[in-house]
């Protein structure tokens, strides 16, 4: 045990300095850090919310929007499987849940409830709904009342769909505002809590997150006058003060699921801010066919059912790009290029709790931190030495290696320190040197049974080894439970206790065995000094 290899040495030394290497950044301010050469890391230990200040969001998902949206789709559906089969009908109209049609067509009532079950899909992501469930359950009733219905595990499904996909939005947009580690998460059935350490700009980022981003590209109607649009068309207003009507076209001749890209730039004319875009394959071809066939007639750019822009087609668009102007400030038409790039939101959200923590409370925090860190390691390394003499001593010198790599590894993989963090790598130092005193207390055991310093010393590492081992392996196994089922605070707590375990495995119990076999090599001693 005593026994060290050369190339055993080296990876040792190897990983405690490279533990110091990358936590030392940690000591040095942001001016200091940019003069390092390029070669040296220059990582930080990210904070946060509570360390750093930043805006803490708790957003629900507009359920009854998700449900309209599907019950729309159905609504279309029917409508094109009777057109097709020729079935006369009248009063086709969502409901709460349900869409409702009366076939005129007495004799064609079944062969019309078979085409609409066609429709129904089975649901296939909800567990809990059993083999063969459906999405919509069809009935005929009186009068010839035929009614489709949203089953409940359909209603689930797209639930918990639309949460994911608004998860997974929001996380591509706050992403774009250059923001490090954001906590995104789903929170219950339909809740989504949005923290961000470090923003200084709250109102921005609930205006980026509110905003639906539904874009649409549609015709305008100019022979209809706002007071009375025809069928086929809908009255639909600016952001001008006062709000100016334009009648547009229901049919969406492109919409922004088929955008690609999106950035902002300068009119070369009018040096004013603009938002440059460009379509995918299917998309180009459909703009250009439609701009092609629409020449001198205008067309409305809709963003959540407002038209931000109405421009005249001069000429045919055909290669898949184009621009939407419309009095914007720089940082406008950089938000709108985020929110086309990142996708439109399934449903709108709804901002629950809105709360700023300002840097002054996490400045509060670390101080606090760092005197408990302080006066915790002040307290072990002085028992350590009284309790041990020059064994404790090197227990002490792995205890700094120990925290050193800590901060190493939270800074190599960017992970983000929290109080609760803070309280693991308090308490990791205190449980770092449990290893060493079962060790210690071993020695002294076989020494007191007369063994030799060099046997006595070999024994207490190998006999206290696999106490050790199932001691941390145990808390391990803990830390990653609440990694996994925690959230938050919990899993920064998690993150540190699970670093400092494994860490303090090698620290405390290869880094001291082989210190002390260098000093046995070389001093020889007849007693062992604990």
């Amino acid at each position: 045990m005593l026994h060290f290899a050369n190339w055993k040495i080296v990876l040792i030394a190897a990983v405690s300095l490279g533990g110091i290497v990358f936590a030392m950044p940690n000591v040095f301010g942001p001016r200091t850090l940019a003069e390092f050469p390029s070669f040296l890391p220059s990582q930080t230990v990210n904070l946060g919310l509570d360390l750093r200040g930043g805006s803490h969001l708790l957003l629900e998902v507009d359920t009854a929007a998700v449900i309209a949206e599907r019950l729309e789709a159905v609504v279309d559906d029917v409508r094109s499987t009777l057109r097709d089969a020729r079935i006369r009908y009248t009063g086709l109209r969502a409901g709460d849940r349900s869409v409702v049609v009366r076939v005129t067509d007495q004799d064609r009532v079944d062969e019309a409830v078979s085409l609409i079950e066609d429709l129904a899909a089975p649901v296939t992501t909800n567990v809990l709904a059993g083999v063969g469930s459906r999405d919509l359950e069809v009935e005929a009733g009186g009068d010839n009342f035929v009614t489709v219905r949203l089953t409940e595990p359909a209603i689930e499904q797209r639930i918990f769909s639309a949460v994911d996909q608004s998860i997974e939005i929001v996380r591509r947009r706050i992403d774009e505002l250059g923001t490090t580690e954001p906590t995104i998460q789903r929170q219950g059935t339909d809740r989504i809590l949005v923290q961000v350490p470090g923003l200084d700009d709250p109102a921005r980022l609930k205006a980026l997150i509110g905003q639906t981003a539904k874009l649409t590209f549609r015709l305008v109607d100019v022979t209809a006058r706002a007071e009375a649009p025809p069928a086929g068309s809908e009255v639909v207003y600016d952001d001008a003060s006062p709000p100016q009507p334009y009648v547009l076209r229901r049919r969406v001749v492109v919409s922004g699921e088929n955008l690609v890209d999106a950035q902002p730039a300068f009119d070369q004319q009018t040096n004013e801010p603009i938002v440059t875009f460009r379509f995918d394959s299917s998309g180009a071809r459909r703009f250009g066919q439609v701009t092609q066939e629409n020449v001198g007639r205008p067309f409305a750019i809709v963003l959540d059912n407002k038209v931000i822009s109405a421009p005249v087609i001069r000429e045919p668009i055909l290669g898949g790009s184009g621009q939407i102007s419309g009095s914007f400030t720089v940082e406008g038409a950089n938000d709108l290029a985020i929110l086309l790039r990142a996708g439109a939101l399934p449903a709108p959200l709804t901002i629950l709790e809105e709360r700023t923590v300002g840097p002054g409370l996490g400045a509060d925090s670390i101080a606090a931190g760092e005197v408990a860190a302080v006066i915790g390691l002040v307290a072990v390394v002085g028992f350590m030495v009284v309790a041990y003499g020059l064994f404790g001593l090197f227990s002490d010198i792995a205890l700094f290696i120990n925290i050193a790599l800590i901060l190493g590894v939270l800074s190599l993989l960017q992970a983000t320190l929290t109080l609760p963090g803070i309280a693991g790598i308090v308490l990791t130092i205190g449980m770092a040197v449990d290893a060493n005193v079962l060790i210690y207390e071993r020695i002294r055991e076989e020494t007191r049974q007369g063994k030799s310093p060099i046997s006595a010393i070999e024994a207490g590492y190998r006999r206290a080894l696999g106490t050790i081992l199932d001691a941390n392996i145990t808390t391990f196994i803990a830390a990653a439970i609440l990694f996994q089922m925690g959230s938050g605070p919990v899993r920064g707590f998690a993150v540190t206790l699970a670093i400092g375990v494994v860490t303090s495995v090698f620290t405390a119990f290869t880094v001291t065995r082989l210190m002390v076999a260098t000093w046995v090599r070389r001093r020889r001693p007849g007693v062992v000094p604990i």
